[in-house]
């Protein structure tokens, strides 16, 4: 059995990527949950993965470390994780590597905290700048490829797992868009797989020592 070590739900925004692309794609794997922000954290999670960082998949003698890695790896398994039209395919890949590298403003500034509710903290100029990348990027997307379904590129792919702990963001941070971008939001939420892991993310908050 595939094993998956994660972070808190309600934090770990690079868990939730790789987290959410094997479970839409109907691949078998056990969590292994590691509390974060704790002094045993760094210990446990170097028991799992080389680089002593969550998320890391481990799949027998193959481990992989990094989030758009594994969802690199899940894809060997469940193909449809791309598009499968070759010019569609490497725009999500270049939408896919501009999360994993960019957007440094948002993450600092609007961490993904699942369950909170903060309208309008956070904002800067330079986050107000990533907010305005990420929309018209979107946007984008859904124009060209909404034609089929109501993902970023039609059927769901990696590129909504690697924007997925954005629409937790904007949710929690009362982020106003567009209705071309809600209705991309309002699918990602009704997804299974992201109730599955806010209900994760509640639990794991109501289990905290008080």
């Amino acid at each position: 059995m595939r094993q998956l070590v994660i972070g808190d739900k309600n934090l770990s925004s690079w868990s939730l990527r790789p987290w959410l692309a094997l479970s839409v794609a109907g691949l078998d794997f056990a969590e292994i949950n590691i509390r974060l922000d704790r002094p045993e954290t760094k210990r446990e999670i170097l028991r799992h993965s080389p680089s002593g960082k969550v998320p890391c998949l481990i799949d027998g003698k193959t481990v992989v470390w990094d989030s758009l890695a594994i969802c690199e790896y899940a894809a060997e398994l469940a193909p449809a994780l791309w598009p499968a039209d070759p010019a569609a395919r490497a725009e999500a890949r270049a939408v896919s590597a501009e999360m994993h590298s960019g957007f440094t403003a948002l993450r600092q500034n609007m961490p993904m905290n699942v369950c909170a509710t903060k309208p309008g903290e956070g904002r800067t100029p330079e986050v107000d700048a990533d907010i305005a990348r990420l929309l018209s990027l979107w946007e984008a997307c859904r124009v060209r490829h909404g034609a089929g379904g109501p993902f970023l590129f039609g059927a769901f792919s990696i590129a909504d797992a690697m924007y997925a702990p954005v629409v937790w963001r904007f949710v929690t941070y009362a982020v106003d868009v567009p209705p071309l971008v809600r209705a991309w939001m309002d699918a990602m939420l009704a997804l299974p797989a992201m109730q599955e892991w806010r209900a994760g993310a509640a639990a794991e908050l109501a289990a905290r020592p008080a």
